[in-house]
């Protein structure tokens, strides 16, 4: 990793139907939309996640990258929602429909990364006639049981700490030499984040061990017949390879794309062929 993804990277706050989204665009809005959807994990945000691929996306599309409901430095409600990540993410696929409403998008195209997989799979049942293609990057909604690996994830907040973020970012790649000599300024700045209390609150409330995950059957992937692209990692950590064959197996039009070499953040370590793909895509 060289620069912060966050370099030069500015937001705006968009009021989405009853909430306040920070929202980072870049592109000529007149080519086809695209909505980027980040993951979950303690101190995520769409800079985070997308920062650096926006510029190349823009050359193609308009992108629109949300901090997802509840997560970075969109609003965090307060009292939480119940009913857990079900609950959650359906809000924040509602969410997300009303950011296109307040830009004056009909359509967007969706890339969902892990849980922004899962609000994507959600968007389009709630409203699929506003989503055109979806790509599915380390996405959740399968019927797996959770890693160690991301059982860390769930639980950071038993024992938070900038060295507990430190143990928890190489999880998430396949290779840790990715952070080079920056583990520990990265972490320091990621945890700075994930300190705050709305953030702790928004991750507790999807994370309620009361109620269990998102996971999409059979039947409903059945119905869902948009073109899709599933991207995993060979090596995810967090969400293993058998969640995008999953995906791909029962989403009628998937065509499934499996990186060596790669963990969890695709996006970031194989972040040319991430991008060639999607683009490839989302343009046929």
């Amino acid at each position: 990793m060289t620069a912060s993804p966050t370099d030069g990277l500015a937001g705006r706050d968009v009021l989405a139907g009853e909430h306040r989204l920070r929202v980072y665009t870049a592109g000529d809005p007149g080519r086809p939309a695209v909505l980027l959807v980040h993951g979950s994990g303690p101190g995520v945000s769409a800079p985070s996640n997308w920062g650096h691929l926006l510029p190349v996306l823009a050359e193609d599309f308009f992108c629109i990258a949300p901090d997802v409901l509840g997560f970075g430095d969109s609003e965090h409600p307060d009292p939480a929602p119940t009913g857990g990540m079900p609950a959650y993410t359906t809000l924040r696929a509602q969410s997300l429909l009303a950011l296109l409403d307040a830009l004056g998008l009909e359509r967007a195209h969706f890339v969902g990364n892990s849980m922004g997989g899962m609000i994507t799979l959600r968007a389009v049942q709630l409203a699929p006639e506003r989503v055109g293609r979806i790509v599915l990057m380390g996405s959740g909604g399968a019927p797996i049981p959770p890693t160690d690996d991301l059982m860390r994830l769930i639980t950071f907040y038993r024992d938070p700490s900038v060295e507990a973020m430190a143990d928890l970012l190489p999880r998430f790649v396949h290779d840790d030499a990715l952070f080079a000599d920056r583990l520990g300024e990265i972490a320091a700045d990621r945890f700075a984040k994930a300190d705050r209390a709305d953030v702790r609150r928004s991750h507790l409330a999807t994370f309620d061990p009361e109620v269990g995950p998102v996971r999409f059957t059979e039947e409903e992937l059945a119905a869902i017949h948009h073109e899709a692209l599933v991207i995993h990692g060979r090596e995810d950590r967090m969400l293993p390879v058998e969640a995008g064959y999953y995906l791909a197996r029962h989403l009628p039009n998937a065509q499934l794309h499996v990186l060596p070499h790669a963990g969890h953040w695709v996006q970031i370590e194989q972040a040319a062929r991430f991008v060639a793909q999607t683009r490839l895509f989302l343009t046929e």
